[in-house]
């Protein structure tokens, strides 16, 4: 099944069934208003949603309308919590080369997670306000989950049965922030400007044979003004969601609508795939010519990430922004 949400009716949007080639919508309000209320009462609503769904893909939905993701938010507009990992050591290894710095002890027993703002998520079509060129914009390809109710301390099986959707993210970084966040011991806040996703959440099954072990094996692709960044795979994960989420859940629940992301989506084979975003390649560089030749992205400049099944059809919609200069105050 997948799932979208349109701007407009309020903060949390208008859920809405899309089919699978996202073509065509259904509203979902006969059965649930937005996704938020979907997710709470998710084993009530989906047997309905799911028969506007193949309705819907067999032409028989008379209420439907065509589909436009320029017209979509994120599938949660805004969530009880987001969540970002970093599980793609590959990417972390390529970056301490290029820094040259000591590398630490990989902490094995659980994964590294930060907490983000969950509050006001950006579509996919949104522009993406940064006060200033010099805070070093970058975009991050990732892949993350939304859950429903997760008790604390689950098993693996319990975690696992905690994801409803998966969804395509671009996690925006500001660079020239990062370290001094880095160095006072208390993580990402400032660094971190709003998060946005690709418009259509899908279910796992949609994904077929490519989501297995708690991951998506699919390649991501990227584009940077407008030229062919790269296409890593998103299989690659040092721990799975099910891990993440296990681990987020080791001393509370997680409500329904928590949002866990997979970090920078990663080969460390930038020669081969490509990157998921600017630090990587610049890291690269570094390591092979001995100074960064790519510029991080300046207001105008434009991005798109987007993820194919094997049949050549987009799963999520793409998330398409440009960088614009947030006013000053």
């Amino acid at each position: 099944m997948k799932l979208a949400t349109l701007k407009g009716g309020g903060r949390d949007g208008r859920l809405v069934v899309v089919s699978r080639d996202l073509q065509r919508a259904v509203s979902a309000a006969p059965v649930v208003a937005t996704l938020l209320e979907a997710l709470e009462r998710w084993d009530a609503v989906v047997p309905a949603l799911d028969a506007l769904y193949g309705e819907l893909n067999a032409g028989r939905a008379s209420a439907a309308f065509d589909f436009d993701p320029h017209a979509a938010a994120a599938p949660l507009p805004r969530a009880n919590q987001w969540m970002d990992a970093s599980t793609f050591s590959s990417h972390g290894n390529l970056m301490k080369r290029a820094l040259k710095l000591e590398r630490q002890p990989q902490a094995s027993a659980f994964p590294l997670i930060l907490q983000g703002m969950p509050s006001d998520m950006y579509g996919p079509h949104d522009d993406e306000p940064v006060v200033a060129e010099d805070e070093l914009i970058d975009f991050e390809a990732e892949m993350g989950i939304i859950t429903g109710d997760v008790p604390a301390r689950p098993t693996l099986e319990q975690a696992a049965a905690g994801i409803k959707l998966i969804v395509l993210i671009n996690d925006w970084s500001l660079r020239a922030l990062v370290p001094p966040e880095i160095a006072s011991g208390f993580g990402f806040l400032r660094s971190k400007a709003p998060t946005s996703f690709a418009p259509v959440a899908v279910t796992p099954d949609e994904l077929g044979e490519a989501w297995r072990d708690g991951r998506v094996h699919l390649p991501v692709q990227v584009h940077y003004n407008g030229k062919h960044w790269g296409n890593p795979s998103a299989a690659g994960m040092d721990f799975s969601f099910f891990e993440l989420i296990a681990s987020a859940a080791t001393n509370r629940r997680l409500l329904p609508g928590t949002i866990i992301g997979s970090g920078a989506i990663s080969e460390g084979d930038p020669a081969r795939v490509g990157c998921a975003c600017i630090a990587e390649m610049r890291g690269f560089e570094i390591i092979n010519s001995g100074a960064p030749t790519s510029q991080f992205m300046r207001f105008g400049d434009t991005m798109r990430i987007e993820m194919f099944a094997p049949d050549g059809g987009s799963i999520f919609g793409a998330v398409a922004q440009r960088v614009v200069q947030a006013p000053r105050r």
